[in-house]
């Protein structure tokens, strides 16, 4: 495959993102996906961020597999995710399951600052390789347990989970700032919803589900 057929490939999986959008409106409440996250899937080369063998497949609108357990999220839940966390520029972004890197791209071209944990050392050092090679210097990784978050670098406008917990984990909730987003996936493997989880001005949490979704569970350390 060359670039011209990947660049129709790609043109395809926002026609597909666009349709599956106006599909699940009624529970999202969106009619529409935020033309920003639209544009910066546009550009980026989404089959540079996966394993050769499935390369083919990078722009179909399904979960891939990318060894350890592990899949990279269908391009309509990315581009979901990305527009409820209403990214702007100065935002300084916490992303947990850092995967490949292909979301936190997107998030390097939206945000100010993007700190990415990953928990399995290959799949962390893959990533910030990939990161690297397309140039993105406003991402900084760590291998580590996500489930702490990133406190060193805390309080952050806007967290993303791309796995999922049984419970929001608290040190997120506590990273995250007043007036600052959260979008995650959590509950039992056979009972997951996506939340968005939103703090006011005055610290209280309120959180509102979107839509049942199946994410890789996320994995931690023992936790007291």
């Amino acid at each position: 495959m060359n670039d011209i057929h990947f660049d129709a490939l790609r043109r395809q999986m926002l026609v597909d993102i666009e349709a599956h959008t106006q599909f699940v409106s009624q529970q999202t409440g969106r009619t529409a996906i935020n033309e920003r996250v639209l544009e910066v899937m546009a550009r980026i080369p989404r089959h540079e961020f996966v394993p050769p063998e499935i390369m083919p497949y990078a722009y179909v609108d399904t979960p891939l597999p990318i060894g350890f357990g592990k899949t990279i999220s269908q391009p309509f839940i990315i581009a979901l995710m990305t527009d409820l966390l209403d990214i702007s520029k100065d935002d300084r972004v916490l992303e947990i399951g850092t995967g490949l890197g292909y979301q936190a791209a997107i998030l390097a071209e939206m945000a100010k600052e993007v700190y990415s944990v990953e928990i399995i050392e290959e799949l962390a050092k893959g990533a910030r390789g990939r990161l690297e090679r397309r140039g993105y210097r406003n991402v900084q990784m760590r291998q580590g347990d996500g489930y702490y978050g990133w406190p060193e670098q805390a309080p952050f406008d806007k967290v993303i989970c791309t796995a999922a917990p049984d419970l929001i984990p608290p040190p997120l909730l506590g990273q995250l700032k007043p007036r600052g987003r959260m979008v995650v996936p959590a509950g039992i493997p056979d009972a997951q919803q996506l939340l968005l989880v939103e703090r006011d001005g005055d610290g209280r949490i309120r959180t509102k589900e979107i839509l049942p979704v199946r994410f890789s569970q996320l994995e931690s350390g023992d936790r007291e």
